[in-house]
Parts: structure tokens; C-alpha cells; sequence
């Protein structure tokens, strides 16, 4: 598809960006998928290394409560990740794309930095969430840049690419985890992260020019913020499919936390959890794929409430056939990837759905949405996760009352009506 087929508004010399244009929709989709990676990568590429980061500070006991308790070494980071959204989202519509994005860019790159000094648990935590509370500002730039550029099924189209060059990151990650772990200990993980932010900050300065012109822009005080995110909370469908993803990306993040403990304990593939964790994420990256052929043909609603209403089945399918026949492989793996890839057909439809009223406080917008998909999402985690007992029975129940919980949101959203072709 040519570029000029896609973006909302033609590509443009902008303000700001040393006279270069917008590039070209593939170089985009690729850039916007790497500054979201940043997020996926900081996670997901440590937790072969949970364990053996758990051990080394002292945290690994006897009972799965005391392994549980390296979960918050993912936790922590998506803790930070969440709330300062709602101040990057003012900050990147009152000075533009470009200056957040540098921001949150170099600390993000610092902070990977500080984390292999810190050998004390809750030290290594607080270096943690500052991580993500540099990494917030990349990822809501990312979104607000998109929805600068695009709208309605198109944005919905954009992200869902974005999304499946995305998923790449949480495929490889855990094996690139792995692979640093044989030859050097878990401290050069967050050396890697340090790189590929900086690589990014470079790519980004030379290539990405201002997408929020001077006159768009919104002066920043409170009451200009306030007025802000009131508008937010009063768009039904904006606050609904926030609240709903809020609600849904909760599963997600239990499964993320406490993936590392459930192939390490219940099945017994400590070794191959890279292979295994890979396997889950390619699922969601063909559903995302999926979504990007289609969402503009049958639209965001039908696939995002279709895959809501699946997501639920077979959440509570797995769920019944482990509490009658036991935990194993051979059914959970393909029943949970199944489950799994319903996130690929829900994240980017319900996002483009929430930005679609507010455009001209997209950055905004986008802050509300990440804090609600990000700090919610991870507070429900953390409840899911506290649960694990050695099965996969909390995790699997958990995925079907946040799936039973998002789709009464959405009904309530939609006045009762699923399924609308707009």
C-alpha cells in the first residue's frame, strides 16, 4: 500500500525537524514500533533472568509466596511506567512531540544504567520504576505522533502493524535474555537496554520531525490539564474503552509477572521457557497481523467485541479442562496461546476507538489511555500474580473474570450493543 493511501494528512516539511518530511508509512510503522518495544524489551528480555536476579539480592525461598516476590522486579517498572503518562500527555501537547520523546529517551538510558549498581532489592525497585517513568514518555510520543498523523480505521490499520513488527520484541527477548545469561551475569541485561534506547535517541533525532504544529499546541497549567482530562472522562466511548482495556490488559501483565514461575514450576521447562514464551507472543503477533488485513474492512468493533466474547470461552474452557484433567502441555499450551492472541484483536482496536473523539488533545488522550492500560492493568496483575500457587488455575481464572469484567464495560460503553459496523 502506498503511503499516500494511509495517513489522515499528506506527508509535510513541519516545524521543527530541520526541513525533512514525515518518512514514509514503513519507516514510521518501524520507528513507532521500536519506541513501543522499549516498554516490551525492558521487560521481557529479564525474565529468564527472575530467578537468578531473585538469588542473587536474596529473595528466593521455599514457598511460591517468596518467589512471587520477584515478580516486582516487572512490576515496578510498569508501576513507573503508568501515572507520569498523565503529566508527559500536557507536557507533549504544550511543547510538541520531539523534546518529551529526548527526554524520556536519555533517562530511560541512565536508568538501565543505574540498575546494574543497584544490589539491594529495594533499590534495584526504585531504579526500576524511575526506568519506566522514563520510558512513559517514549511510548505516549509514539501513540500521540500516530494519532497526530492518522484516524478512526486507518490508525487502527497503523497500530496494528506497529503492533505486529511490535510483538517481534516479545518473541526474542526472553531468548536474548538467555543467551546473555551464558556468557555473562543478568547485570548486562539492562546493559543491552541501554543501547537500544540510545540507538533509538539517534534514529529518532535524525529522522523524526515535529508532528504537533505550533498552532495545535495547548499551553500547559493546570487548568488547561484539568480541562484536559475532563474532556476525557466525559467522552463515553474514550473513558469506556480506556476503563475496558484498563481492565482486560490486567491479564496480560499476570501472565507477563508470573510467566517465568509457571513453565519453571508447573511444567518443568526452565530451559526452553524462551522457546515456549515465544510461542505465546507469535500468536499474538499473528492476530495482530490479522487485524491490520481486516480492521478497515470489518471493522474495529466487530473484531474487538468477537474476540472479547472468545477471550472469555476459552479462558473458562482451559480453565475447566485443567481442574478435571490436570495441568499439562499438551492442552494448555495451544488453548492459552489461543486465548492469548484475543489481546492482538482487542489492544489496538480498542485504542484507536478511545483517541478517535479527541484528536486535538491526542497527547492527552493517549496519557489517560497508557495510565489506565498500564497502571490499572499492573495493579490487577499484581493481584493475579500474588495468587500463584504452584498451578496455573489463579492465572487462568483470573484472564476469565478481567474478560467477564471488560465486557460488561463495553456493553455499558456501547448502551448495550456489540457488533457495530462503525
Amino acid at each position: 500500500m502506498p503511503d499516500s493511501e494511509f495517513p489522515a494528512t499528506p506527508p509535510r516539511i513541519l516545524e521543527g525537524a530541520h526541513g525533512r518530511p514525515v518518512p514514509g508509512r514503513t519507516e514510521m510503522v518501524i520507528m513507532v514500533a521500536a519506541l513501543m518495544a522499549l516498554n516490551a524489551l525492558a521487560i521481557d528480555i529479564m525474565l529468564p533472568a527472575l530467578g537468578e536476579i531473585a538469588e542473587s539480592i536474596g529473595l528466593t525461598g521455599a514457598s511460591p509466596e517468596d518467589s512471587n516476590r520477584q515478580q516486582m522486579i516487572v512490576f515496578a517498572y510498569v508501576l513507573g511506567f503508568g501515572a507520569p503518562q498523565l503529566v508527559w500527555g500536557p507536557i507533549s501537547d504544550r511543547f510538541g512531540r520531539r523534546t518529551p520523546l529526548f527526554v524520556g529517551l536519555i533517562g530511560y538510558s541512565l536508568t538501565a544504567l543505574l540498575c546494574i549498581a543497584m544490589k539491594d532489592f529495594h533499590a534495584l525497585l526504585a531504579a526500576r520504576f524511575l526506568q519506566g517513568v522514563f520510558a512513559s514518555g517514549a511510548r505516549l510520543v509514539a501513540v500521540s505522533v500516530v494519532r497526530d498523523l492518522y484516524a478512526g480505521r486507518r490508525m487502527a490499520g497503523f497500530m496494528s502493524l506497529v503492533m505486529t513488527i511490535f510483538m517481534v520484541v516479545p518473541m526474542i527477548a526472553p531468548a536474548m535474555g538467555q543467551m546473555i545469561l551464558f556468557v555473562a551475569p543478568w547485570e548486562w541485561i539492562f546493559g543491552v537496554l541501554a543501547l537500544f534506547g540510545t540507538a533509538l535517541l539517534a534514529w529518532t533525532w535524525l529522522r523524526l520531525p515535529e508532528t504537533l504544529p505550533e498552532e495545535a499546541r495547548n499551553p500547559l497549567n493546570i487548568s488547561s490539564a484539568a480541562s484536559s482530562y475532563l474532556a476525557v472522562a466525559r467522552s463515553r466511548i474514550t473513558f469506556g474503552y480506556m476503563c475496558a482495556s484498563g481492565v482486560i490488559f490486567g491479564a496480560l501483565f499476570s501472565f507477563i509477572g508470573s510467566s517465568e514461575q509457571v513453565f519453571r514450576d508447573v511444567f518443568k521447562q526452565e530451559e526452553t521457557f524462551a522457546f515456549w514464551f515465544a510461542g505465546v507472543a507469535g500468536a499474538l503477533a499473528c492476530a495482530n497481523f490479522f487485524n491490520s488485513r481486516m480492521v478497515e474492512k470489518i471493522g474495529m468493533r466487530r473484531i474487538s467485541h468477537a474476540a472479547m466474547i472468545f477471550f472469555i470461552l476459552m479462558s473458562s474452557a482451559l480453565a475447566l479442562v485443567t481442574y478435571y484433567f490436570g495441568e499439562s502441555l499438551l492442552w494448555f499450551f495451544p488453548m492459552f496461546a489461543l486465548t492469548f492472541a484475543c489481546f492482538g484483536l482487542m489492544g489496538a482496536n480498542f485504542s484507536a476507538l478511545a483517541m478517535e473523539p479527541l484528536g486535538k488533545i491526542a497527547g492527552t488522550a493517549s496519557a489517560a489511555y497508557g495510565f489506565a492500560t498500564t497502571t490499572v492493568s499492573s495493579l490487577l496483575g499484581i493481584l493475579i500474580g500474588s495468587y500463584y500457587n504452584g498451578t496455573t488455575l489463579p492465572l487462568i481464572i483470573g484472564f476469565a473474570c478481567l474478560g467477564v469484567g471488560a465486557l460488561m464495560i463495553v456493553l455499558i460503553t456501547e448502551k448495550g450493543k456489540l457488533f457495530s459496523s462503525r
